[in-house]
C-alpha cells in the first residue's frame, strides 16, 4: 500500500500540465515588476495533473496572495488561465494570459502626489 494517493501525484511527467517557457516569460516579467515595487517576495510553481499553478506570496511563511492557473480542459469554455485572489475569487479568466495578467499590472500603478 502507497502512502502517495495517485489523484494528486501523476504516475509520469507525460500525465501533468505545466506552463511553456512563453507562458512562464510574461508572468515572471511581471513577478520581477512587483518584486522590485516591494509588493511580491516569492513564488512556487506546481504541475499537477489537471492544471499547472504558480503561486505568489507576500512574505514566504503565508499564503499565496494570488494563483495563475492555466487549465487546458477549460481553453474552449471560459479561458484556459485565471488569475484567482487569496480568497479564492476569480479575478479574471480568458485565453490570452497577457490580457489576463494585467489585472496584476494595474496594481503597479500608483498615483504621485
Amino acid at each position: 500500500m502507497s502512502i502517495l494517493d495517485p489523484l494528486q501525484f501523476p504516475a509520469g511527467p507525460d500525465d501533468r500540465v505545466s506552463f511553456h517557457r512563453t507562458e512562464l516569460a510574461p508572468i515572471l516579467s511581471l513577478y520581477g515588476r512587483m518584486v522590485a515595487a516591494g509588493e511580491w517576495r516569492d513564488y512556487g510553481i506546481s504541475a499537477l495533473r489537471d492544471m499547472a499553478v504558480v503561486s505568489v506570496f507576500r512574505r514566504t511563511a503565508e499564503n499565496p496572495i494570488y494563483r495563475i492557473e492555466k487549465r487546458p480542459k477549460l481553453r474552449l469554455k471560459q479561458g484556459q488561465y485565471a488569475v484567482v485572489g487569496m480568497d479564492g475569487q476569480t479575478l479574471k479568466r480568458g485565453n490570452d494570459l497577457t490580457a489576463v495578467l494585467r489585472v496584476l499590472e494595474r496594481k503597479l500603478i500608483r498615483s504621485v502626489d
